[in-house]
């Protein structure tokens, strides 16, 4: 099980809002069933590394689609093997060290 990070930016669009491209790749997420959760500087996704993989880059050519001439994408990935790792655990490991 991986968790992944994902920023998409699309460049070369008509107005500095970026929020009509992040819906149109949220669109996507939501129909690939993947467990995500939005945040405000990208979005966090769940899942098999393939899987994960695939769904980003089917959301980078929906935000071309949607009218972007350049997607600049950053992605972070915590591909864990000796254990099942879950966003929500990561986060609570954390809190309880505060």
């Amino acid at each position: 099980m991986a968790i992944l990070e994902l920023t998409l930016v699309p460049i070369g669009t008509e107005a500095t809002s970026v929020s009509k491209y992040v819906a149109a790749a949220s669109k996507i997420l939501k129909e690939s069933g993947i467990k995500h959760e939005l945040n405000p500087m990208g979005t966090v996704l769940e899942g098999d590394p393939d899987e994960l993989l695939k769904v980003v880059r089917q959301m980078q050519e929906e935000v071309f689609d949607a009218g972007a001439k350049r997607v600049y994408s950053v992605i972070k990935m915590d591909d864990r093997r000796d254990k099942e790792a879950h966003m929500e655990e990561k986060i609570k490991s954390v809190n309880e060290k505060l």
